[in-house]
């Protein structure tokens, strides 16, 4: 496909979609239903601030996402040796664009809120609730295709420790273990400040299904 389709942005495009309904198809997958898909310590951290996710949970969430991404790009490694290590490749690691650090910075910590916001007033919103996964998998599409450039579009500590820990490529780390987690602490102080603790109801992407929920013990809807 790279060889096919010349235009870059049309390439990142493609990326985005697939980017984007992987993202739809864990959050809506019964796993996903079941743990509420987090896959981010920064939407983990954010919905502890929340007092949606007790501590100890939040830990082994965490620890989970750190392992699991880790453990991806190992095993993509020995699974397809030569492809993943590729420079043109280069374990898809995240990195600062050529405006620098800084904008890096605030780009990250930007979409991380603008995607917090979008979660936390469609996730509690009863009409809307149902398309939580939608909104996040449109969004992680168009900032694949879009914000990649400027800052890699990690917004997700684990993603950018997995792809670091295999390529040993250590630019800017805390960046992407910074940038992320403030502008989603940011986006959930600014929804309770306008809406209330009263107004947060889960921390499950999707949580109107069959499967009970761990965190606040729901089983197939918030009513139930």
């Amino acid at each position: 496909m790279h060889q096919a389709i010349s235009s870059v942005p049309l390439r990142r495009l493609l990326g985005g979609i697939a980017m984007g309904l992987t993202a739809i198809a864990i959050i809506y997958s019964p796993w996903g239903k079941q743990s509420g898909a987090h896959i981010n310590p920064s939407t983990t951290l954010t919905f502890l601030r929340l007092g949606k996710i007790k501590r100890w949970d939040a830990i082994f969430y965490i620890s989970a996402q750190f392992i699991g991404s880790a453990a991806a790009v190992m095993v993509l490694g020995a699974l397809i040796p030569g492809v993943l290590s590729h420079p043109s490749v280069h374990y898809v690691v995240t990195a600062p664009g050529t405006q620098g650090i800084a904008v890096a910075f605030g780009a990250e910590v930007f979409i991380s809120f603008i995607l917090m916001t979008v979660v936390l007033n469609v996730s509690n919103n009863s009409k809307l609730s149902s398309y939580t996964g939608v909104f996040v998998g449109f969004l992680v599409a168009t900032y694949i295709t879009l914000e990649a450039p400027v800052s890699g579009m990690s917004m997700n500590p684990a993603r950018t420790f997995g792809s670091a820990l295999a390529a040993h490529f250590w630019t800017a780390l805390w960046l992407y273990f910074t940038a992320p987690p403030l502008g989603m602490l940011a986006a959930a102080e600014l929804y309770m400040r306008r809406n209330g603790r009263a107004a947060l109801k889960c921390c499950k992407y999707h949580h109107n299904n069959s499967k009970r929920c761990i965190f606040c013990g729901a089983n197939g809807g918030f009513n139930a």
